[in-house]
């Protein structure tokens, strides 16, 4: 699916650092220290983005990652406080599954998937992370997962149906489900 190109200027977007890490080179002097950052920018209205920086100080490294996560911005669709249906993606050793919940229920997610779906304001959301719990694959699964969400009118449009017909089988699917299984 292609992604549509968002203005970062025109939005009121707060950065959030995931992790600083401490990269060291050994060279003919001794050793080099630099560090790396992960950072997530959002709205909390649905556009989210995340980034990397690397630099010799930690400041310029937060900088350049802001600026990372700046072009990297998505729109995803939000329905009330959560999101419109379950996820479960992959990337590199991560596996992050996301679902939509109940209002009230808060954002039951650990310290990669947490600050993504916050900066995309979503309050009300299930997660969990399996395999590595490394927290840059962690962010980078946790967002690709939002990438992959799709609006219920998106989905009523590729199948050439209303989403009153959508929201209509979805639930005669639903009751035949709880029948069978009764």
């Amino acid at each position: 699916m292609k992604r549509e190109r968002i203005n970062a200027e025109s939005l009121e977007l707060e950065e959030r650092v995931v992790q600083i890490n401490r990269v060291s080179k050994v060279v003919k002097g001794g050793r080099r220290f630099s560090f790396s950052t992960v950072v997530v920018v959002g709205d909390g209205k649905g556009h989210v983005g995340v980034g990397m920086g690397k630099a010799a100080e930690v400041p310029e490294a937060i900088r350049k990652g802001t600026e990372a996560a700046k072009k990297n911005l998505i729109r995803i669709p939000l329905v009330n406080t959560t999101i419109p249906h379950e996820v479960i993606t992959k990337f590199s050793a991560t596996k992050v599954m996301i679902r939509p919940a109940a209002p009230g229920t808060g954002v039951i997610a650990g310290r990669g998937v947490r600050p993504v779906v916050e900066a995309a304001g979503i309050k009300d959301l299930l997660s969990k992370v399996y395999g590595s719990n490394n927290p840059v694959n962690v962010v980078k699964a946790a967002f690709q997962a939002l990438s992959e969400l799709i609006s219920l009118g998106d989905m009523a449009r590729r199948r050439d149906m209303t989403t009153q017909e959508l929201i209509a089988r979805r639930t005669r699917r639903e009751s035949t489900d709880q029948e069978a299984a009764v």
